[in-house]
């Protein structure tokens, strides 16, 4: 006899399976990111379809099969809908579910990762959050992401020689770690200058501070470059995900 497994979840990748089958990749709450199977859930006539919408939360119910979980219920929650109003909240929404399914691991669950997810989905989904960048919500969900899970990059003291960074020309090396500093720097001649503004908002967003970030005003060379260093350091990471 199956054992019923029930949990709320985040849909953010779905498949088509067969004439009539949908396979879903949900973070849950209680087992983390799962590969779960909606057998018939592309008929009309499927009780399952109402809350298996990619970007909805819901409350679903599974068991486990010889090869999928297999979907048995399933009860919605929030769909976000003020999102899909709005393409670049949904690009940023798609970017995000990206990151998620590169970096996390099947079947671990964790509550930060979980959290972190209801909290940047709840700002994409509220217009009266207002901020001047909405690039930085997905900025936000990443290195706040990367620091979960180990790699919290270092923004105070040099990454080499750990004495406390001076307002000087500092350098970003992703290989040691984050930030280092001038005689770092020339030693071992890996790095490339990061200004001021830009580990102004780094640490902004890895302090969580959402006032202050909303109000950021930033140039298309300061968010370059931030585009850079993300990219770079996020390469570094070991990908964990297994595609459907």
């Amino acid at each position: 006899m199956f054992v019923h497994y029930r949990t709320q979840g985040f849909i953010f990748k779905k498949e088509d399976r067969g004439e009539a089958d949908q396979l879903f990749i949900i973070f849950t709450r209680d087992f983390g990111k799962l590969e779960i199977l909606g057998k018939g859930i592309r008929k009309i006539s499927s009780k399952l379809r109402s809350g298996m919408e990619i970007f909805y939360l819901s409350e679903i119910e599974f068991i486990q099969g010889k090869t999928y979980k297999t979907l048995t219920d399933t009860i919605l929650i929030e769909k976000f809908q003020n999102l899909r109003k709005s393409l670049k909240r949904l690009n940023i929404a798609d970017q995000i579910s990206e990151v998620l399914d590169e970096f996390v691991r099947e079947e671990e669950p964790d509550e930060k990762i979980w959290q972190l997810l209801l909290e940047v989905f709840s700002k994409l989904n509220d217009f009266q959050f207002s901020i001047l960048n909405l690039q930085l919500i997905y900025y936000y969900f990443l290195w706040n992401l990367i620091s979960i899970l180990g790699y919290k990059p270092e923004l105070y003291h040099c990454s080499i020689c750990q004495n406390k960074l001076k307002p000087e020309r500092l350098y970003f090396n992703e290989k040691e770690g984050g930030i280092i500093c001038q005689e770092c720097f020339k030693k071992t001649k890996f790095g490339k200058v990061i200004k001021p503004e830009v580990i102004k908002i780094l640490r902004i967003i890895l302090e969580k501070g959402w006032k202050i970030l909303s109000r950021l005003k930033i140039n298309n060379s300061h968010l370059k470059a931030l585009e850079g260093i993300s990219n770079n350091y996020s390469a570094l990471i070991p990908r964990k995900n297994k595609k459907i």
